[in-house]
C-alpha cells in the first residue's frame, strides 16, 4: 500500500491552520519547515504555494488565509465582504502596521497617531506594536501639530523624526502633500503610500508649482513595494535564526 506523501502544500495549510488560519508569507517564511525541501529557493516555493492552491486565498498583498477560516478570519479582521469602510479601515491599518514593523526592525521609534490607536494590525491594535502614540518634544508646537496627524513616523536614535509616511487607500494625497511641506525644514523622508493605481494622481499633485520645494524629496511606495521590505526583513531574520 502505497504511504501518502507529505507535500509542500499540505506543510503550508498546516501551518496556517496552526497560527489561527491566516499568516503573513514572511512569517510563513519563518515557520514552515522546509529543510528537508528539495530546493534552493524555499521562500519562493511558499509564495508560488499561496498563490495557486485552491485552499488559500489573499486577503491583502503578503496577507493570506485558509478558505476553510474565511468567515473566522474576517470576524476577527472586521473586514465585512462588500463593505467598503470596513476594508479601507483594515487597509490603512495593515501597511500602518507594516511600516510599524518596519521600522522597529531598523531599530526607530515608531510613532501612529492616537486616533488610530484602535485599528487593527493583524489581531493587535496598533497601539500594541507601536513605541508610542504621543510625539516627542522636538519641534514648536504649530509643527508638532501638523506632524501629529502623520500616519506613520520613524524617530530615530536623537528623538528627531526620520521618515514620515502618510497611507493614502482612498483619501486625498493633496492633504498629505501640505503636510509635507510644513514639515520640509526636518531632515527626513516623505513617502506617500498607496495602490499602485494611485501613482499617476501622486504625480499629477505633486508637479504643482506650490510643491516644488519638496517635489524631490517625497517618494511614492506602493503597497507591493511594503510588502516586499517586509518581507525581506523576515528573510533575513530567518536566515539569523
Amino acid at each position: 500500500m502505497k504511504e501518502n506523501k507529505y507535500t509542500q502544500t499540505q506543510q503550508v495549510i498546516d501551518t496556517l491552520r496552526l497560527q489561527g488560519g491566516y499568516a503573513t508569507l514572511g512569517n510563513l517564511y519563518q515557520l514552515v519547515d522546509t529543510p528537508s525541501w528539495a530546493t534552493k529557493t524555499p521562500h519562493e516555493s511558499i509564495r508560488r504555494i499561496v498563490q495557486q492552491s485552491p485552499d488559500i486565498f489573499k486577503i491583502q498583498p503578503g496577507l493570506w488565509a485558509l478558505e476553510e477560516y474565511r468567515d473566522e478570519v474576517m470576524r476577527r479582521f472586521e473586514l465585512k465582504p462588500g463593505n467598503k469602510k470596513s476594508e479601507e479601515v483594515f487597509t490603512h491599518g495593515y501597511y500602518q502596521g507594516l511600516l510599524v514593523e518596519i521600522g522597529k526592525y531598523r531599530r526607530m521609534t515608531t510613532y501612529i497617531p492616537a486616533q488610530d490607536q484602535n485599528r487593527l494590525f493583524l489581531d493587535k491594535k496598533l497601539s500594541e506594536i507601536t513605541d508610542t502614540t504621543h510625539l516627542p518634544d522636538f519641534t514648536y508646537d504649530n509643527l508638532k501639530r501638523r506632524a501629529r496627524t502623520i500616519d506613520v513616523i520613524w524617530f530615530n536614535e536623537c528623538h528627531m523624526p526620520s521618515d514620515f509616511y502618510e497611507v493614502e487607500h482612498t483619501t486625498d494625497i493633496k492633504n498629505s502633500l501640505s503636510k509635507f511641506y510644513e514639515l520640509q525644514d526636518f531632515h527626513a523622508g516623505f513617502f506617500i503610500v498607496a495602490d499602485v493605481c494611485r501613482k499617476k494622481e501622486y504625480e499629477d499633485k505633486l508637479h504643482v508649482s506650490m510643491f516644488s520645494p519638496i517635489e524631490k524629496r517625497v517618494k511614492f511606495l506602493n503597497y507591493t513595494q511594503v510588502v516586499d521590505l517586509y518581507e525581506g526583513l523576515k528573510k533575513v531574520e530567518g536566515n539569523l535564526w
